[in-house]
């Protein structure tokens, strides 16, 4: 950077340490951990031999001026300074030639400058999140949809902006946040990661979503939530901008371009998560056409689909992994490979050549020669499983969702690849192994009740748009080789409600025993129904009954109706798993309040239920409360109430 700049000796200098830096054509500003500036140079209309005096937070450099913003969010600018300075409050800058914009507090963007810039009319009242600037070209990032457009030179025809990108990345992934994550940034993660928003940065607002229902008062408080505009110019204008913006702008062009390139291992752009049209209706609208050659009628549907997916310019990515590869690792899908049969189909355990541990769902198709009767529709019922799966695993990527890796598709076959979980499911545990499982103590089920928890929280409030799993069972709950419980089986997954509604009208689905009795009754689907299916399990792991078992007498009994009245007369000792040792004087009050958890997540009202971020903070008190001393529970409502 030095030496690419005439005049600039650093060697003659000393070397303080800046936490940033700002150049311009022929000097170049730090800016130290103490707020002060220094800067050296020849370009004496900004050094002039002096420092700037004061404190500030941010620096930033044009080609021969220099602008800071002070510890109070004002404005201070040196060098050729052209057009009026603003005033007011301010948290971002991007300089370039002889012009200047600012980022104001609130989220609008101010540029002044030669011959009198200013902001294009239509991003005047537009919030961002954060601006960059490369000579006569600006760049900002939206908070209402994460685009990038770009303003400063006049595009013919065109006006004087420009939509660059339709979605970029607005930060880079980190681990923890010192304040608050950005709303929104499950799209653009990878598993337990997410983007920051700056601490000094109001919350930035997304498009208005209503909430899916109206929750009861809390259980306890949940966890803090044309030529001259060329691709290749773009290219270039957005690798050359500081920052993060800059860094997620060439990551989306390169992927863009990637999508129409051929090879035997193609990686994907999944798109956004769209509503999209149902299988079985287009499938019927296709009239009564016959099967050509055992192909499945749904088949131009999911073509469809598929296309629309690929042909998307942002969100995760899938590898498609060749057949040849999958036949190879798992010696042509052999009985000695097979571990399980669901009703999507066989499930497969492979190592992949690269070292990959992985298991492979391979769905059960239906040739010609089968009776048609009925064959369509459940082949409809996989491809829409199958492009479930795609739309939401491939986006949303969390610490508790069980990752999907890739993915093979054709005439003949639909196979989903999966990260392997080597500890099997949270069902096998429960009913199968009972005694014989890690899971036979108390703070190990509340243990992986609190990561399935987490898992469904993030769905619920910081996926966009808000998914509903609508099939929350044991079984849909996997444990991997450190017994970190993660949801799997997305292929009856749907987005939430959408902006000015409070649920979603459709037949009922999911597992019986599981399925939310409001949703029965009036076909209305919310969040609260996947808090419904969460009791359910709840009981399951207190208990060790099963959702629906055989009572004594050999009639079916349904565990919501036999385990929560006991609950609530204060009883709950007379049916926990006896698998379990009994409870310890430490331990008692967490399976108390557990209990009373679930009895609120099965209540029969929707609105009467937790909200899963208050059902994740209730189980991090009750498993703390296993290691603590009694009476570390905070006083819940629910406890209250009863």
């Amino acid at each position: 950077l030095f030496r690419s700049r005439k005049g600039l000796n650093p060697e003659s200098e000393s070397h303080p340490r800046f936490s940033s830096i700002a150049v311009g054509d022929d000097f170049v500003c730090g800016l130290d951990a103490n707020g002060s500036v220094s800067c050296l140079g020849k370009d004496a209309n900004v050094v002039n031999g002096m420092n700037p005096s004061g404190k500030y937070r941010r620096i930033a450099a044009g080609s021969h001026h220099l602008c800071a913003i002070s510890l109070d969010g004002s404005l201070q600018c040196w060098g050729n300074i052209l057009g009026k300075i603003p005033e007011g409050e301010f948290m971002d800058l991007a300089l370039g030639d002889n012009r200047s914009c600012s980022l104001r507090i609130n989220g609008t963007v101010v540029c002044w400058g030669e011959n009198g810039f200013e902001m294009p009319t239509r991003l005047k009242e537009a919030f961002f999140i954060g601006i960059v600037a490369k000579q006569d070209v600006f760049c900002g990032v939206l908070s209402s949809n994460f685009s990038l457009s770009c303003w400063g030179n006049v595009i013919p025809n065109n006006g004087n902006d420009i939509l660059v990108f339709p979605k970029v990345m607005p930060g880079h992934c980190t681990t923890q946040c010192s304040c608050d994550p950005l709303p929104g940034y499950g799209s653009f993660c990878g598993q337990g990661l997410m983007i920051c928003q700056p601490c000094s940065q109001p919350t930035i607002s997304l498009p208005p979503t209503s909430s899916p229902g109206v929750a009861r008062p809390p259980l306890g408080q949940p966890n803090s939530t044309s030529s001259s505009w060329n691709a290749k110019m773009v290219v270039l204008l957005v690798v050359g901008c500081l920052g993060s913006v800059s860094l997620a702008a060439t990551i989306v062009f390169s992927m863009w371009m990637c999508c129409g390139s051929k090879g035997s291992s193609r990686v994907h752009d999944s798109g956004p998560i769209e509503m999209a049209e149902n299988p079985r209706e287009a499938a019927n609208s296709q009239g009564s056409q016959d099967d050509v050659e055992g192909q499945p009628v749904a088949r131009p549907v999911l073509e469809k689909r598929l296309s629309h997916m690929y042909s998307m310019g942002n969100g995760g990515t899938l590898e498609e992994i060749p057949l040849e590869v999958l036949l190879q690792v798992t010696n042509n899908f052999s009985q000695e490979h097979r571990i399980g049969m669901g009703s999507f189909g066989a499930v497969y355990h492979a190592t992949l050549e690269d070292g990959r541990e992985v298991a492979i769902k391979r769905a059960e198709l239906y040739s010609s020669s089968t009776s048609l009767v009925g064959i369509n529709r459940r082949q409809e019922d996989k491809d829409t499983a199958f492009l479930a799966e795609l739309e939401f695993l491939s986006r949303l990527n969390h610490k508790h969702l069980v990752r999907l890796l890739g993915f093979y598709e054709d005439v003949n076959e639909r196979i989903l690849v999966y990260e392997f979980m080597s500890n099997g499911t949270l069902h096998d545990h429960l009913h199968k192994l009972k005694d014989s499982s890690p899971l036979a103590s108390w703070s190990a089920r509340f243990k992986v009740a609190l990561d399935a928890a987490k898992g469904i929280e993030y769905l619920h409030e910081f996926a966009r748009p808000t998914i509903i799993h609508r099939d929350i069972k044991p079984s849909n709950i996997l444990l991997d080789h450190n017994w970190t419980a993660k949801v799997s089986d997305f292929g009856l997954s749907l987005m939430g409600p959408q902006d000015g509604e409070t649920h979603i009208s459709l037949l009922a689905a999911g597992t019986f025993g599981y399925v939310d009795p409001e949703y029965y009754r009036l076909h209305q689907l919310t969040t609260k129904s996947d808090v419904y299916s969460f009791g359910v399990v709840l009981l399951e792991l207190l208990s060790g009954y099963k959702a629906i078992h055989t009572n004594e007498d050999g009639s079916h009994r349904n565990v919501v109706d036999f385990v929560v009245p006991y609950i609530m007369r204060e009883e709950i000792h007379r049916v926990l798993d006896p698998n379990v040792p009994p409870p310890t004087p430490l331990e008692i009050e967490a399976v108390n309040y557990v209990g009373y958890l679930a009895v609120d997540c099965v209540s029969l009202g929707g609105r009467l239920r937790p909200s899963m971020s208050e059902v994740v903070g209730c189980l991090e008190r009750a498993l703390t409360a296993c290691l603590a001393p009694p009476n570390s529970l905070c006083s819940s409502s629910t406890a209250s109430s009863r």
